[in-house]
């Protein structure tokens, strides 16, 4: 008889009549439903008797809940049938803000017990899987800046999605007095962040009207993806009792900086950072060089993993923090990566170009396929460091400016599919050019505001 995990025993033995569980779908956005207690345990059982059927549908339809009409692994000529979703009793946790409901993730897998090749957690997976080969385990931690609005649902409805009111006013960043104006929703944040597993490392106001930043606690790859996933959601539903939305989506607003979703990342034999050495004359492990140098030779490849909407092109200006071409530095923040050498523990690349609103899975994924790429092929870090703002990357292309630049380049890359598999790489393609076409077809208030009246 197979071993009951703890997190399922602690099921069993409770009181609990319903537990929560959730999916990614390909936009990052979580999934779920109630299932009864009953339910919960028979889709508990270890494989292959374990799991719950759960509507393909979530891998072929936007984040409006929209079918493609592109896709073909799944789609109206499949009917949308159901997937067999897998419950990872490793995600085990309770929500503070809902009774203490106990929470598990699920993932996908094939008919034949193998990962179902589109879903975004899998994908992950599927990247680490390859970083274990080489003897490698992936620690990464992850950054969220993000706006938060004096706003319900139905008062956006009711605004048409025009002129949302920011909590705070002015540009504060590290302002212990615009921490103060929101407490409560700030203390939440931090505390039951901490009781729902989801531990934040730092909490503060950031540049613009209402945007805070949340460092997570650093840890294993799929544990921080999995927390980054939880944390949007759970500040979504947090900010609810407070009266306030948060939103992470890229760019606002014209005016303002755009909100990043900034990874920091190392490799680990388990017991020691390899990306340090203290004899080196950067304090980067040879290891650490050829990790950078395939992030800057290919991650311009996966370019929609860390742009993936319209939008998330807006945030890439000049002189507006986040950068715009793949440079790196030392200890450089104008910089797309980042070096961090510090000391044994803390040594790390921060790779600076994603933003807040990618699917943490799928982001992650993208910037450790582009690391392992450098380390298997023993690239060496031939270009030098930058200094000050893009000060020696005048010949550096920047990156392309439209979602389908970036999702064609995608398409194309042998590292994409040799690391992802080809089915995700058509699948994801095809979801990114539905997404472009949508903005196509879009009249904004940009347009009305400049052609109703004169031309």
């Amino acid at each position: 008889m197979a071993k009951v995990h703890p997190a399922i025993a602690a099921v069993q033995k409770s009181g609990v009549q319903k537990v929560k569980v959730a999916v990614s779908d390909i936009d990052g956005v979580l999934r779920g439903k109630y299932l009864h207690r009953d339910k919960f345990l028979g889709a508990a059982e270890p494989a292959p008797k374990g799991g719950f059927g759960f509507c393909d549908v979530v891998f072929g339809w936007d984040s409006g809940d929209t079918c493609y009409d592109n896709t073909t692994v799944t789609g109206w000529q499949h009917g949308f049938p159901d997937a067999l979703a897998r419950i990872d009793p490793n995600t085990a946790r309770q929500v503070p803000w809902d009774h203490d409901v106990p929470l598990f993730l699920g993932e996908f897998v094939s008919a034949d017990g193998s990962p179902y090749p589109v879903c975004p957690r899998q994908t992950l997976r599927r990247v680490l899987r390859r970083a274990e080969k080489l003897g490698f385990q992936v620690m990464t931690g992850m950054e969220f800046e993000w706006f938060n609005f004096r706003e319900t649902p139905a008062s956006w409805a009711a605004k048409k999605g025009v002129d949302p009111e920011p909590i705070t006013p002015g540009m504060f960043g590290y302002s212990l007095l615009r921490m103060a104006d929101n407490g409560g929703f700030f203390n939440a944040l931090m505390d039951e962040m901490q009781a729902f597993n989801v531990p934040i490392e730092g909490l503060h106001t950031e540049t613009g009207p209402g945007v805070y930043e949340a460092a997570i606690g650093f840890s294993e790859a799929l544990e921080q993806a999995d927390r980054a996933i939880l944390f949007k959601t759970g500040a979504r539903e947090i900010g609810k009792r407070f009266g306030i939305m948060p939103s992470f989506m890229a760019k606002w607003s014209q005016q303002y900086p755009g909100c990043s979703g900034h990874i920091h990342q190392s490799l680990s034999d388990g017991k020691t950072n390899l990306f340090h050495d203290g004899k080196s004359r950067r304090g980067m492990s040879r290891l650490f060089e050829s990790y950078l140098a395939g992030q800057v030779a290919c991650l311009m490849e996966f370019g929609p993993m860390m742009w993936p909407t319209v939008n998330s092109y807006k945030r890439l200006v000049d002189g507006f923090w986040a950068p715009v071409k793949p440079t790196w530095g030392l200890d450089n923040r104008t910089a797309s990566f980042r070096v961090i050498a510090g000391s044994p523990k803390s040594t790390r690349l921060e790779t600076r170009c994603p933003g807040a609103d990618v699917n943490p899975y799928l982001a992650h994924a993208a910037l450790i396929a582009a690391g392992l790429y450098g380390v298997e092929k023993g690239l060496k870090l031939t270009t030098p460091p930058i200094t000050g703002t893009n000060q020696g990357a005048e010949d550096v292309p920047r990156a392309p400016r439209t979602l389908i630049e970036t999702t064609r380049q995608f398409s194309r890359s042998q590292v994409a599919r040799d690391m992802l598999g080809d089915t995700f790489v058509d699948h994801f393609a095809a979801t990114r050019e539905w997404e472009w076409r949508q903005w196509l077809d879009g009249v904004t208030d940009w347009e009305l505001k400049r052609y109703f009246e004169i031309i």
